[in-house]
């Protein structure tokens, strides 16, 4: 029976990280916030290498790579807009302000992914070459930032809720803010991939001993 959309191998690790996103999303709406700093950070590693796997399929044609490009946003959104907030309302960080920068956050993920998506398609119609800069702060960077936030959380003690707040505006001003940041290559997206090991461990250890 014929299905509606692309089921290659280029999408596997886009698919995979959704489902991670989606836990994600329950575990933090019962409480379990470990649980769902674990799955951004395993969302993070998806995404961090699903547009290198498509790229190795020489005949994509111009649907897949369009659908890849929607896909991976439509994704992100997911991960990287929607659960890191409910990681922090999953604490109790749930004051009116906090809705207000939360729904701030959302929306400016939301805007710069609608953005790559429109820029990204234009500019794979006049070159194939790799994107070298991103223009400001991708949404990915923050399966880094908010497991590292939430890994000092009992350090931080009673302000965390006013720091964490702070944190996650000025994410949010980062999303839509126009400067360029290279895009990390092989070497720094492997020293990516031993931070979020480390942050993993750092959360772990501090759950067994809070």
């Amino acid at each position: 029976m014929a299905m509606i959309g692309y089921y290659s191998y280029t999408v596997i690790l886009t698919y995979l990280g959704f489902v991670c996103g989606s836990v994600g999303l329950y575990f933090a709406a019962h409480g379990s916030t470990n649980a769902a700093i674990i799955m951004l950070l395993l969302a993070g590693f998806c995404d961090m290498f699903d547009g290198k796997v498509a790229k190795t399929k020489k005949n994509r044609t111009p649907q897949e790579c369009r659908f890849g490009i929607q896909i991976d946003s439509l994704s992100d959104m997911v991960c990287f807009g929607l659960l890191p907030p409910m990681i922090a309302f999953s604490i109790g960080m749930q004051h009116p302000v906090c809705i207000a920068v939360y729904s701030c956050y959302s929306l400016a993920a939301l805007i710069r992914l609608a953005y790559f998506n429109v820029s990204e398609e234009e500019r794979q119609q006049v070159t194939t070459e790799r994107r070298k800069v991103y223009e400001g702060l991708p949404v990915t960077s923050v399966a880094l930032i908010i497991p590292l936030l939430f890994a000092f959380r009992n350090d931080i003690g009673e302000a965390f809720p006013i720091v964490g707040t702070i944190v996650y505006a000025v994410i949010a001003c980062l999303f839509v803010t126009r400067f360029t940041l290279k895009k990390p290559g092989m070497r720094v997206m492997m020293l990516f991939i031993v931070a979020g090991a480390l942050e993993l461990a750092l959360l772990i250890f501090k759950h067994l001993h809070h």
